[in-house]
């Protein structure tokens, strides 16, 4: 009884990965969402926050988890932003440190602001987990799309990750 049982948690847990592994999450399409939340980390997501507003698609963003060393006008030089755009649709969060944390900043954030919907971009491996934290944080009527970053991530960062996701879901289920 106990192989058996050891061996059907292994087999979801295989097919769980599987499943983690081949179905990543896709980019959105042309939703309009009242705001754009990037959470810093992998390439591609912060220029991809940016082409949303410039498309029209968002009115303001926030990139959250900032180093706090980085200033406003590095960050516009590094990623060609205007003082114009800056200042009227960029807000960069400094408090956060981790997933957990960019969701309690975007949280706050989306509070201050009465946001009803949010486009959420990060990298496509990340998705799921940032997904899990922010929807333990936010009010349960904003709407979020999700918007990943196709990337090519190893076989041990989904490994990493997958398991990070697992853990975020058990929070979420279990509410610690």
């Amino acid at each position: 009884m106990i192989r058996q049982s050891i061996a059907a948690i292994l087999l979801v847990w295989a097919l769980g990965f599987l499943w983690f592994a081949m179905a990543l999450p896709q980019p959105a399409g042309e939703e309009r969402t009242d705001v754009v939340i990037v959470p810093t980390g992998s390439a591609g997501r912060i220029p991809h926050g940016l082409e949303v507003l410039e498309q029209g698609l968002a009115r303001e963003m926030l990139v959250t988890g900032v180093d706090r060393e980085v200033k406003p006008n590095e960050f516009a030089a590094e990623f060609g932003v205007s003082a114009k755009r800056m200042k009227c649709c960029v807000t960069l969060g400094f408090a956060a440190e981790d997933t957990s944390g960019n969701a309690e900043e975007t949280a706050a954030w989306v509070r201050d602001r009465k946001v009803r919907s949010l486009r959420l971009v990060t990298a496509d491996w990340h998705m799921r987990r940032t997904a899990t934290e922010l929807a333990r944080k936010l009010p349960a009527d904003v709407v979020v799309v999700r918007d990943a970053v196709p990337s090519r991530p190893s076989l041990g960062l989904l490994f990493l990750e997958y398991h990070k996701f697992l853990a975020s879901s058990v929070r979420a289920l279990f509410g610690f």
